[in-house]
């Protein structure tokens, strides 16, 4: 009925933080001088991706079967008060469960970039074996 709404408040926050991230990066002296593999606003831009890539697709779906409509009150579960209380339900157990496994799978992305980054520096910082 409504799940996509945990994750689109999610997407509307991540985003405003990934700009103000994006704004920090671009003033901090660290990132004019060095080019930092991996940034932190980029790493941002991936959960966004994935966040509003899944919203988009719900409302469609919803829209599909006619849950969503474009008057108001918009969610066809708003105009009946018996539907009021499942929709919730369902916001608040889809909604979040959707939400919270989203950003698991970009926090295992963002770790597993994270070691690779890691190794990367590490391997150009070691010399060749034969070299002097």
């Amino acid at each position: 009925m409504a799940c996509f709404l945990v994750p689109l408040g999610e997407v509307i926050v991540t985003t405003v933080v990934q700009k103000v991230v994006e704004n920090n990066e671009k003033k901090s002296s660290v990132a004019k001088t060095s080019k930092t593999v991996g940034k932190w606003s980029q790493r941002l831009g991936w959960l966004n991706t994935m966040l509003w890539g899944g919203v988009i697709l719900l409302a469609l779906e919803h829209m599909w079967h006619g849950e969503i409509v474009p008057w108001p009150p918009f969610l066809t579960a708003m105009q009946n008060p018996a539907d009021i209380a499942p929709m919730l339900h369902e916001v608040a157990t889809i909604g979040t469960g959707m939400a919270v496994f989203v950003t698991v799978v970009w926090a295992i992305m963002v770790i597993v970039a994270e070691v690779k980054t890691r190794a990367m520096l590490e391997m150009k910082a070691k010399p060749v074996s034969g070299e002097a």
